[in-house]
């Protein structure tokens, strides 16, 4: 498991590169394709490339403040752990998290990964130019802590809740819901 203080660099490294032109449906699912690029931590000149997907389903219901917390389908006993370490560490920072009473549930797919030998920068900036002629709105492009790349994806989470939460807001009040 990762120390508080890892859990803390990699939300502080971690940058969205790339944003997805969609936010999070309220009513529906919303899936989301990313890269995560990361420096390998002993190796210079070596960066991971992880492709994968992650998809907010459709909240199931409104909770109760006791009972505000995210599921999530697919990830490891231990990315739960870093994920509540992340939420603990946003709650000591004031962070306004009433959304977590929204029933989001977030279901990892299958990532897979490839080790690139280049520099951080180079292969950033293929990604991009590939990215924006490919011009998927759906595609996120992240750099993150390779140890903790997990954390990134959840930071990245985190973002399209909250770049999200206006317009849920919105809907539910609209159907009474709030």
């Amino acid at each position: 498991m990762h120390s508080p203080d890892d859990i803390q660099y990699a939300m502080e490294s971690t940058r969205v590169l790339l944003e997805p032109d969609r936010r999070i449906d309220t009513f529906g699912e919303t899936r989301f394709e990313f890269l995560l690029l990361s420096e390998l931590m002993d190796s210079a000149g070596k960066i991971r490339i992880r492709s994968g997907e992650v998809e907010a389903l459709k909240p199931q219901i409104v909770r109760p403040d006791g009972y505000s917390e995210i599921e999530l389908e697919g990830f490891t006993d231990k990315a739960r752990e870093r994920f509540d370490a992340m939420v603990e560490k946003m709650r000591a920072q004031g962070q306004d998290l009433a959304f977590l009473n929204y029933g989001f549930r977030f279901k990892r797919g299958q990532v897979n990964e490839e080790i690139v030998h280049d520099s951080l920068e180079v292969v950033r900036d293929r990604v991009m130019e590939a990215e924006r002629i490919a011009g998927n709105p759906a595609k996120a492009v992240i750099e993150g802590v390779d140890d903790a790349w997990e954390v990134s994806i959840f930071k990245f989470s985190f973002e399209m809740i909250l770049r999200s939460w206006a317009i849920n807001r919105f809907d539910f009040q609209r159907r009474g819901l709030l």
